[in-house]
C-alpha cells in the first residue's frame, strides 16, 4: 500500500522536462507542475497516472518534478485564451516539495498575469504563503476535507495536514478577499458519509462563508481498489465487502450514490447553502 509509516521521509525525486504544462479539457484548464504526490492518501485517483509515468516506488513515494513548468507556461500563455485553471488536478499543488521548488508560485503568478483565474484546491496550508500573488476576482482558494474525524484523517491522509489546518485555509483566504470553495470527499462508506457528519461538515462551511462546496463520493479508478481494500481489511473488516460492492458492483454503486445525493441535499438545506452545493456523487 502506497501509505508510508513513517510520514518524515522524503519521496524519491525524480526532475523532468515537460514540453506543455496547460491542458484543456471538458471542464477548462489544469496544470499539474509535480507527477505524483507526497501525502500518499490511500484513495488518491490519479494513482492511475503510473501506467504512464512508471516508478518502482508505490504511489505516494515518488514525486517528478516539471523543472522547466513556469517556462513551458509562459510560451503556452502567449496563445490560450483567458479561462479558469484548475490547480492542479493529478496532484497537491502546493505538497510539502514546492515549498522548496515554488514551482506552482510562479506558474499561479504568470496565469494571472495573463487574466486567468487560478482555482486552487489543496490539503496544505502552504497555498497561505501565495497570498501576495493571488488576486480578488482571478484567484478561488479551496480546501479538500474528507472527514472531520482526526483518526480516519490519519488513517486515509497519512501525509496531509490537519482537518483544522484546511478549515485555516478558507477562513485566512476569506479575511484576504478571497473567493472559497471547499470538496468534501471522497466520502467514506460508513465512516464519515452519515447525516450527522455530513451536516457538522455543511455547518463549519456555512460559518466560514465558503462561496462553493462540491461533494465527491470514492472514485473506482484504476489502481484505486487495492489500496482502498487493503487499508479496510485491516482497519474495518466488516465493511470490506460493503466496500468491494460499491467498487466494483454497478446497481449497488448506484443506490449508494442515490442515498448519498439525499443525505448531502439535506445537509445542505439544514445548513442554508443549497445554493452553493455545486457538484454532488
Amino acid at each position: 500500500m502506497a501509505q508510508r509509516h513513517d510520514t518524515s521521509a522524503r519521496p524519491v525525486v525524480r526532475e523532468v522536462e515537460c514540453k506543455t504544462l496547460l491542458n484543456r479539457g471538458k471542464l477548462g484548464y489544469s496544470i499539474n507542475c509535480y507527477t505524483g504526490c507526497e501525502h500518499a492518501c490511500v484513495y488518491c485517483y490519479a494513482r492511475f497516472m503510473q501506467r504512464f509515468h512508471p516508478h518502482p516506488e508505490p504511489w505516494g513515494e515518488f514525486v517528478d518534478v516539471k523543472v522547466n513548468a513556469a517556462g513551458a507556461l509562459a510560451k503556452q500563455l502567449k496563445r490560450a485564451e483567458p479561462g479558469g485553471v484548475f490547480v492542479s488536478s493529478a496532484c497537491d499543488a502546493w505538497q510539502p516539495l514546492e515549498r522548496e521548488r515554488r514551482l506552482t508560485r510562479a506558474c499561479c503568478r504568470l496565469l494571472i498575469e495573463h487574466g486567468f483565474k487560478v482555482n486552487a484546491l489543496t490539503k496544505s496550508p502552504l497555498v497561505l504563503r501565495d497570498l501576495d500573488v493571488f488576486r480578488p476576482g482571478l484567484t478561488r482558494v479551496g480546501a479538500t476535507i474528507t472527514t472531520l474525524d482526526a483518526g480516519l484523517r490519519r488513517l486515509w491522509e497519512p501525509c496531509a495536514s490537519g482537518v483544522e489546518e484546511r478549515w485555516g485555509i478558507l477562513e485566512s483566504a476569506k479575511e484576504a478577499g478571497l473567493e472559497t470553495a471547499v470538496m468534501f470527499g471522497p466520502l467514506l462508506p460508513e465512516l464519515s458519509d452519515g447525516g450527522e457528519s455530513l451536516e457538522a461538515l455543511f455547518g463549519r462551511a456555512a460559518e466560514l462563508g465558503v462561496d462553493v462546496v462540491w461533494v465527491d463520493a470514492m472514485n473506482p479508478r484504476p489502481r484505486v481498489w487495492p489500496a482502498v481494500g487493503r487499508l479496510v481489511r485491516q482497519q474495518w473488516p466488516a465493511l470490506h465487502d460493503r466496500y468491494a460492492r460499491i467498487f466494483h458492483h454497478e446497481p449497488t454503486r448506484e443506490k449508494y450514490l442515490a442515498a448519498l445525493r439525499a443525505r448531502v441535499e439535506k445537509a445542505a438545506r439544514a445548513a442554508g447553502i443549497e445554493d452553493r452545493l455545486a457538484g454532488c456523487p
